[in-house]
């Protein structure tokens, strides 16, 4: 898709005025109710939808495709980045009332470094043809390690900060508490980071290992860098929304990780056989309309299957709890 530099600014800005209406609506701190979560994550998935039907429109069924089948991917993807965000939250102790701006800021971080990342892959794709055997092959190797952690069964540890936040905190100093919103304080005659400021950087750098397996993902659906940012964008921009909606749901989906490890396998045979293509060996492709067939099927089989499961789980845990209790009230008698 022919995309002009006026369309791209037009873009940008389009989307920094929508994350301007979404900090002055949440800029007073408040314990964000599932109500708000569930209509603001309507909102968002509503203007994705307009963007990919505005694509549609004037642009034709194959971008819009694209772009659709991208979203739902980078949004699928995201899920998992909740998790992580979950254990940053519990490691630095955010009060409830801070934590829609603390992801509001550390997301906003993330889409900055992902559109660093969407402009040097682009720029690589379009110079090196043969990364398309790279990426495809990474993608299978993550979809088989996350099938191996899936089936580790092993329980979430506590989240580690890595190792540019910490040398961040040791160049400028953590306050010992948070100080409301505040990112910076004097502190015995020294500025010094707040742990808001902390909290906010280790969400935005966290998601660069998540964009390592999302971008390659998407640029097996798409080659096009503006479909590839926008899908991106929309995807992130929600994410806030997404984590107050469904925080409480996320241990429910205990096939999620199977289910994304699908999708990413899937996407990279995808990749090898595109790159195949280009090589000039005659192997089919697999059209965006499969692509997203497949992508959507999976997270519906994933998403009944996880809550069957879990289901069956609280069950067990309750025949459990009254088995010890009957046996606790014998042994008394």
């Amino acid at each position: 898709m022919d995309v002009s530099t006026t369309l791209w600014v037009l873009t940008v800005l389009g989307l920094a005025a929508l994350i301007a209406v979404d900090f002055f609506i949440g800029r007073k701190p408040h314990d964000v109710s599932i109500k708000e979560a569930g209509i603001w994550t309507v909102v968002w998935i509503a203007l994705a939808a307009l963007f990919g039907l505005g694509l549609l429109v004037f642009a034709g069924g194959a971008p819009a495709g694209e772009f659709f089948a991208g979203f739902i991917t980078e949004k699928s993807l995201s899920v998992d980045n909740l998790f992580v965000f979950v254990l940053i939250m519990a490691k630095f102790a955010v009060p409830s009332q801070y934590q829609q701006r603390v992801l509001l800021v550390g997301v906003l971080i993330a889409l900055v470094l992902r559109a660093i990342f969407i402009a040097a892959g682009a720029a690589i794709l379009a110079s090196f043809a043969w990364v398309f055997y790279i990426f495809g092959a990474f993608l299978i190797y993550t979809a088989w390690k996350l099938i191996q952690e899936a089936r580790a069964d092993e329980p979430e540890g506590e989240y580690e900060e890595n190792k540019l936040l910490k040398a961040v905190e040791k160049r400028f100093g953590v306050a010992d508490r948070y100080h409301g919103t505040k990112l910076w304080i004097e502190e015995n005659g020294k500025r010094v980071m707040t742990p808001m400021l902390v909290v906010m950087l280790a969400i935005g750098t966290t998601d660069v290992l998540f964009a390592l397996d999302s971008i390659p993902a998407i640029f097996g659906l798409t080659q096009d860098p503006y479909i590839v940012f926008t899908a991106n964008a929309f995807a992130l921009m929600g994410l806030r929304q997404l984590y107050f909606l469904i925080g409480g749901l996320l241990k429910k989906l205990v096939h999620l990780s199977y289910g994304l490890s699908v999708i990413l396998g899937f996407i990279g045979v995808k990749l090898v056989l595109h790159a195949l293509h280009e090589s000039g060996v005659h192997v089919p492709e697999i059209s965006i309309p499969v692509s997203l067939g497949v992508i959507c099927a999976v997270l519906v089989v994933t998403t009944i299957t996880s809550l069957i499961a879990s289901k069956k789980q609280a069950a067990a845990e309750v025949e459990q709890e009254k088995a010890e209790g009957t046996e606790k009230d014998s042994i008394e008698a």
